[in-house]
């Protein structure tokens, strides 16, 4: 277990990634006292920090909420942890996904006899291994697209 934990000036983190498509998201599962400064900025317990900004601000779409906030409840840690993440690639709602499984790989990492029967069960811990298909050569600018051939 102490493996797994690495320590930071302000407390000790877990640290986790989480993939979608070109998402990728770098997590850390903050595993302290009710308050942290990370870079410059306070957060308290239940705190979700995405890209420097609290969830509800980086993901402003209403319906994105249930994405984010369904796997702290289906695991009960709702208010229990601070969870920042660093989101680069892909789009909102691939960035979300990858948010949702690294956080699934931190509580995984964090305690697996509690957490992964929960999160296998629910399929949180499980890679979507879709990835956008290239664009091949002479096919029109698409993926399969073939170009139309004259008739006569």
């Amino acid at each position: 277990m102490d493996t797994l934990v690495k320590k930071e000036k302000n407390g000790n983190y877990i640290h986790s990634v989480g993939r979608r498509k070109s998402a990728v998201a770098r997590i850390r599962l903050y595993n302290t006292g009710a308050k942290i400064v990370v870079e410059g900025a306070e957060y308290k317990k239940g705190d979700l920090v995405v890209n420097g900004k609290i969830v509800t601000e980086y993901f402003k779409y209403a319906p994105y909420a249930p994405r984010y906030n369904k796997i702290l409840v289906d695991t009960d840690t709702a208010g229990k942890f601070i969870i920042t993440a660093k989101v680069i690639g892909g789009g909102v709602s691939s960035q979300i996904d990858a948010v949702v499984h690294g956080i699934a790989r931190a509580l995984d990492k964090l305690d697996a006899e509690k957490y992964h029967p929960i999160l296998k069960e629910r399929d949180y811990l499980t890679r979507d291994p879709r990835e956008r298909e290239r664009r091949k050569v002479g096919n029109a600018g698409k993926a399969r697209r073939q170009k139309s051939s004259p008739k006569r």
